[in-house]
């Protein structure tokens, strides 16, 4: 029996007897894959309470660098080290904020965000070699901070 099958027990004449042939999958929830833990939990929980104090206070409505000011002046007041719009190679690419020297939060004011803007993220995490980005779109009514983990290109192995 593996970790996603249990039994399920049936006691279908009342006498407390169990039928165990019913065989029922289920997601073992006491199963903890050390593979996928969240990257920078503290830091991306107070990254996303900080967006949305300033997505409270602001609204829907104002533009990416009004978002980025209130953002910069809460890092400030909560302590955290951060680096803003500023560009890592000769790319011309110019991330919103690193956070901690862990973390690229861009910012976005689109009524939809699009693959575009998840392909963007995704170059600067190969870019910076960063593990975890978080994209905010602060145009929609209740924001979701969307977390971008960094996918790791397969290495080429050439022969010799």
């Amino acid at each position: 029996m593996n970790r996603k099958q249990s039994y399920l027990y049936n006691s279908s004449d009342g006498s407390g007897s169990t039928d165990t042939n019913i065989l029922m999958s289920t997601n073992d929830t006491n199963f903890v894959d050390k593979k996928n833990k969240l990257i920078y939990p503290n830091l991306s929980y107070t990254l996303t309470g900080i967006c949305f104090k300033v997505h409270n206070e602001l609204g829907p409505y104002a533009r990416e660098k009004q978002y980025g000011d209130a953002i910069e002046l809460k890092l400030k007041e909560a302590g955290l080290s951060y680096k803003r719009e500023f560009k890592l190679n000769d790319s011309g690419n110019i991330r919103d904020f690193i956070i901690d020297d862990k973390i690229i939060m861009e910012l976005k004011t689109r009524r939809i965000l699009s693959k575009i803007d998840y392909f963007q993220v995704q170059r600067y995490l190969q870019e910076s070699r960063k593990r975890l980005a978080l994209l905010i779109n602060f145009r929609n009514k209740y924001i979701k901070p969307v977390r971008i983990v960094r996918i790791d290109k397969p290495t080429i192995y050439k022969n010799n």
